[in-house]
C-alpha cells in the first residue's frame, strides 16, 4: 500500500506549483501559503497547496468550472 505524503519540502512544493523556490518563500512569508517548521526544516502541507490553488479561482470562474 502506497501512502500519500502529507508534507513536501520547499523545492517539491515549488515544483508542484510550477513556481520558483523564492516565489514560494515569498508566499510563505506573506502568510498566503501555510507551512510548518520541523526542527530546522521548512515543510509545506499538501493540504495548504490545495487550499492556495483553490483560493486563486474567482467566484465567477468556479461557477463556470462547475457548469
Amino acid at each position: 500500500m502506497t501512502q500519500q505524503r502529507l508534507l513536501l519540502t520547499v523545492p517539491e512544493a515549488a515544483r508542484a506549483l510550477a513556481i520558483s523556490r523564492s516565489k514560494l518563500y515569498e508566499l510563505i512569508g506573506s502568510g498566503v501559503l501555510r507551512s510548518v517548521r520541523i526542527d530546522g526544516s521548512r515543510r509545506v502541507p499538501v493540504e495548504a497547496l490545495n487550499s492556495y490553488v483553490s483560493s486563486l479561482y474567482s467566484p465567477a470562474e468556479s461557477k463556470e468550472v462547475a457548469a
